[in-house]
């Protein structure tokens, strides 16, 4: 079950990449020792490990100018700038940091083969192995004592690593709310009421239909809204690395209660570690009981202040505006205590929040800046796409001409629609959006055929041993409701010392796409006890490398997870339908018995191969291939298109017509 560290994958290690110390020591003689020999049987590019410097005018230079000595190349270079690295920084960030182009930083990366989006946290050994080869010197981080908060530290959405420098610079940023919600329980309605207009009744049957990023001012300070279809949109952003919300505002109606969405948006905030305030809606009508909302909240874990817990909650009504200056107020609360802040004289980076092709002005996205400020003119890249901002609007479709962090903007200029939830980053140039743009896509490509994004079950072990991995995420699904309180208790109480087993969602039903771009998000594994997949969700379970394991029997499930635990889970195996055969006729055979002739439609049928028989869409009977025959000869396998004689064991009552499905089990390979 152990892995070399070596064979780690950036998914493998999204929080932060690192390597062993023997590999850094080596890569680290770059800056000294100039060109390396072959790693591995391969021979090194003949300029891996050179560092291309920025020109004079802070360009990236092109592949064809002359390049500078390597900062060893003469005894003239000047002493090399010392820097401050701390545990873990961004690929733009330390790019920034030193100086030097993104691309430059990139492809030094793929060259230590490491691939990292612009966006990605390097642990510290491995961006202090960058700075070196790039000729500057790293020094240890000042340590400071941690002031002691009344905020718990979960509660407070993660701060950037700053440079000394650079958080002399830090400005207070507006927060970024994301409004949350089961169904129908007013959460345009309660925004429609914050901004004082009416979204609400141009949407088809006032449920929302679209993602809209809003801003709204209070006591002079403004606030950034999304306003969201649902927790999906939230944590597919989130999945696809963009964690654009700083608060959450669950809305729930108090004369409907907590409902089956309630829960889930709770497990999709919790997994993000997004602080979270509760708007009590609808406390106008008659049948409203607020209390009895607290006591649902509390019965599924989420405590308001009223019952002695740390959760603010607000009573409000969106359609009699009861409470929105309140519950305003406590947004702005949380803010101060969360303490955003940004910086805003730097190139502007963010997130697409949605896109769209208009008829006549082409590709056009609402971008949330994250950091910086994005001016009309600029240069910028999402992914694989390369842009000029050509004109910039407001959340009110007003002509601006710069957006500073936590602004929405509907940005024109764009070659191509990028993906909601995907970053954008403002470069020098065109020249340059298009390079970046290209080795991204070249180093996305690489990355989705050769690494899975989610750990299976079978991995977990290696990860403990490695000291890696302190906690095992689970979505838990189950037919009934009175499955899940013996399951979760079992569960937890195989939490060691070493890991904790920690299960961020449960509910009924079968597994659906919510729960696996949850898992996809959270880098959890799906547990499911007697449910099904959805065929949708099986297939993003498959894009995404969400890892589900299905059981039907309690102590099995517990068993499995102990094992993993423990590194003694056996390999994952799974079915694989190998070919189709139709039954056309049925004969009966001395010694043999009854046997099926049959007609191979598709794949091929193999002796010894497990099959279903299969009348009318229903499976009537399951087992083992007994005999296989071209003829009167025994054979190994037939082909699609030839006909042939199948044996079943302890099955003889062949229809015409009946479908035989042929499957193999075959264990899922894991690395290492």
């Amino acid at each position: 079950m152990k892995r070399n560290d070596q064979s780690k994958t950036p998914q493998e290690t999204r929080a932060g990449i690192s390597r062993p110390q023997a590999q850094r020591t080596r890569s680290s003689q770059l800056s000294r020792g100039g060109r390396r020999g072959s790693q591995e049987g391969q021979a090194r590019p003949p300029n891996a490990g050179r560092i291309t410097p920025p020109r004079d005018d802070g360009q990236p230079r092109d592949s064809g100018e002359e390049r500078r000595p390597g900062p060893s190349a003469t005894a003239a270079t000047p002493a090399p700038k010392v820097i401050e690295i701390g545990e873990a920084i961004s690929v733009r960030d330390l790019a920034g940091l030193m100086g030097l182009s993104l691309i430059d930083v990139i492809k030094h990366l793929m060259n230590e083969g490491i691939m990292a989006n612009i966006n990605q946290q390097l642990e510290r050994d491995i961006a202090v192995m960058v700075a070196e080869d790039m000729g500057f010197r790293v020094r240890e981080p000042v340590k400071v004592e941690p002031v002691k908060e009344e905020v718990k530290p979960a509660e407070v959405p993660a701060k950037r690593t700053y440079t000394e420098e650079q958080r002399a610079r830090l400005k207070t940023r507006p927060p970024v709310v994301t409004i949350m919600g089961h169904v129908d329980h007013g959460k345009t309605k309660l925004l429609d009421a914050i901004r004082e207009t009416n979204v609400a009744a141009g949407e088809v049957g006032g449920i929302t239909q679209r993602i809209g990023a809003y801003q709204v001012e209070k006591q002079g300070r403004r606030i950034t809204f999304l306003d969201t279809p649902g927790h999906e949109a939230f944590t597919a952003m989130r999945a696809r690395g963009a964690k654009v919300t700083d608060i959450a505002v669950l809305v729930v109606a108090a004369d409907d209660g907590v409902m089956p969405q309630t829960l889930e948006a709770i497990s999709h905030a919790r997994a993000a570690h997004v602080p979270i305030i509760v708007a009590i809606n609808k406390i106008d009508k008659e049948n409203a009981n607020p209390e009895f909302v607290k006591q649902q909240l509390s019965d599924a874990g989420l405590v308001v202040e009223d019952w002695g817990g740390d959760v603010i909650s607000v009573e409000v009504s969106a359609r009699e505006k009861i409470g929105i200056d309140t519950l305003l107020d406590m947004i702005l609360l949380v803010a101060d205590l969360a303490e955003l802040k940004a910086l805003e004289d730097v190139p502007a980076h963010g997130t697409v929040i949605e896109a769209t092709v208009d008829p006549s002005r082409g590709p056009v996205a609402t971008l949330l800046v994250d950091e910086g400020t994005l001016r009309v003119g600029d240069s910028l890249v999402i992914g694989g796409i390369a842009g000029k901002v050509r004109a910039m609007f407001n959340d009110k479709m007003q002509r601006i001409r710069a957006a500073t962090p936590s602004t929405p903007v509907l940005v024109l200029g764009l070659s191509e629609t990028p993906e909601p939830g995907s970053t954008f980053q403002v470069v020098a140039d065109e020249r340059a959006a298009r390079a970046a743009a290209a080795e991204y896509a070249a180093a996305h490509a690489q990355e989705m055929v050769s690494h899975p994004k989610s750990l299976t079950l079978d991995e977990i072990y290696a990860q403990i041993q490695a000291g890696e991995t302190k906690e095992l995420l689970l979505v838990l699904k189950t037919k009934i409701q009175g499955s899940i309180e013996p399951i979760v208790t079992s569960l937890e109480k195989l939490s060691t010392d070493e890991v904790k087993v920690n299960i961020i969602h449960t509910g009924t039903g079968n597994i659906n796409e919510s729960d696996v771009m949850l898992a996809a998000a959270s880098h959890a594994i799906i547990i499911g006890f007697d449910v099904t997949v959805s065929p949708p969700a099986a297939r993003m379970a498959e894009t995404e490398g969400v890892s589900i394991r299905l059981y039907d029997i309690i102590y099995r499930l517990i068993e499995d997870v102990e094992k993993a635990l423990k590194g003694m889970l056996e390999p994952e195996v799974k079915e694989v339908v190998i070919g189709h055969a139709r039954v056309v006729a049925t004969f009966r055979i001395p010694k043999i018995g009854v046997v099926a002739g049959a007609q191979v439609t598709d794949g091929k049928v193999v002796r010894d191969a497990s099959v279903r028989v299969l009348r009318g869409g229903q499976q009537v009977h399951e087992g083992k291939v007994a005999s296989l025959r071209r003829f009167t000869e025994d054979v190994r396998e037939v082909a699609a298109g030839f006909e042939c004689g199948i044996g079943i064991q302890g099955f003889d009552k062949f229809q015409e017509g009946d479908t035989l499905e042929f499957y193999t089990i075959e264990q899922v390979s894991v690395a290492g």
